[in-house]
């Protein structure tokens, strides 16, 4: 089986900015370099024969390049505790376009469409009960910004799960028009 989700990979110089503030809340799982993505689409688990499917459909998507730039920070919780941490990002009309078109392609093979609303952001740390409080962290950079940096495709991932958290691989890459 293969646990899949469409994402962007950050330019460089987003990636550097986002890992240069993540630090200074006791417990919080930071992501890494390689763990810095904005999802797209989560899938989930596929067999082989679906992920082929799922591929190919992806590679019909068209949709015109952008811009995005970090826009601020926040958090998500989860049942009234922090979950995760994340860095928004701006404009968002070019990525959810782009959303729902990947989502209508895998609608297309059988992947059943999202229902949850769709935030852009990146997820910088994720959050456990002993990690601590994030407000000054939130703070600090709630006014995070970045240069716009041009987005000029979006990648099929695999998700591997492991005892020191989740290592993703880019499978496939879609050039955007």
């Amino acid at each position: 089986m293969h646990r899949l989700f469409v994402a962007i990979r950050p330019p460089r110089a987003i990636r550097l900015q986002l890992l240069t503030i993540m630090h200074g809340i006791r417990g919080a799982r930071w992501q890494d370099d390689a763990q810095l993505h904005l999802t797209l689409r989560f899938i989930g688990e596929v067999d082989r024969h679906r992920a082929e499917d799922v591929a190919a459909a992806l590679g019909a998507v068209h949709h015109p390049a952008f811009t995005l730039a970090l826009h601020g920070l926040g958090q998500f919780d989860r049942k009234g505790r922090l979950d995760s941490l994340w860095a928004g990002v701006a404009p968002h009309e070019g990525v959810i376009a782009l959303h729902h078109k990947i989502d209508q392609a895998l609608a297309r093979v059988g992947i059943v469409p999202e229902t949850r609303a769709f935030l852009p952001h990146i997820t910088i740390a994720r959050c456990n009960r002993q990690t601590g409080p994030a407000d000054a962290l939130l703070a600090q950079f709630a006014g995070l910004t970045s240069e716009p940096q041009a987005i000029a495709a979006f990648c099929l991932y695999e998700s591997r799960l492991g005892s020191e958290g989740a290592t993703y691989d880019i499978i496939a890459r879609y050039p955007l028009d």
